[in-house]
C-alpha cells in the first residue's frame, strides 16, 4: 500500500506534471531530429546486376558448362569431357504485386498495381524472384563417347543435373 499512496502524491504534486511534460517534449524533440539525419542504407534497385551472381544467358551457360563438365568427366570411362548448353531465354525478374478485386451484381472488376521501394525518382518495382534461364538442350562430346556404357551414363547424368529429359542431349565421341 505504501507504494500506492508514493504514486499517488506524486501524481498530485505538480513536479510530476511538470517532469512528464519534459520528457514528451524531449522525446518529439529527438524524433524530429532523427527525421532530418539521412539515412546511409542506398534503396535497392530492380534491374541492378551487382544484387545477382548471374547477369545473363550467356554467363549462366558459360558457370554451368563448366560445372557440368567437371562433374561428368568423373563418370568411370568419360575422360575429357567438353559441355555446350543452349538457353531458350535470359534471366527474368517477377516482381511483387498487390491486387483487390470488387464484385457488385454483374461484373466484377479487379486491380493489380506493382510493390514500389524508394522515394521520389528513386523508386523502383520490388523485385520478388529472378528465374534463371532455362536450359533447352545440352550437347556432350568426351572421350569415352564411343562406348554405350558411358554414352547411357552420361545421358542420365546430364539429365538429372540439367533438369530436361535425354532426348534434349546429344553425347558424342571427342576427336
Amino acid at each position: 500500500m505504501e507504494m500506492a499512496e508514493k504514486i499517488r502524491e506524486l501524481i498530485k504534486q505538480r513536479k510530476w506534471a511538470v517532469f512528464m511534460t519534459v520528457c514528451g517534449c524531449g522525446g518529439m524533440l529527438l524524433i524530429m531530429i532523427s527525421s532530418l539525419i539521412p539515412d546511409k542504407a542506398e534503396p535497392v534497385k530492380a534491374a541492378d546486376s551487382s544484387c545477382f551472381s548471374i547477369c545473363d544467358a550467356d554467363s549462366f551457360c558459360h558457370e554451368t558448362e563448366q560445372r557440368l563438365a567437371a562433374f561428368l568427366s568423373d563418370i568411370d570411362g568419360a575422360g575429357e569431357v567438353k559441355v555446350y548448353l543452349s538457353a531458350g531465354s535470359s534471366q527474368r525478374y517477377i516482381y511483387a504485386a498487390e491486387g483487390r478485386r470488387s464484385r457488385s451484381d454483374s461484373k466484377t472488376e479487379e486491380e493489380e498495381k506493382y510493390v514500389m521501394i524508394g522515394s521520389g525518382s528513386e523508386k523502383s518495382a520490388l523485385v520478388e524472384t529472378v528465374e534463371l534461364p532455362e536450359i533447352k538442350g545440352a550437347v556432350i562430346v568426351c572421350g569415352g563417347g564411343d562406348d554405350a556404357a558411358v554414352r547411357e551414363r552420361m545421358y542420365k547424368a546430364a539429365s538429372a543435373a540439367l533438369g530436361i529429359s535425354t532426348a534434349k542431349i546429344y553425347v558424342s565421341k571427342l576427336r
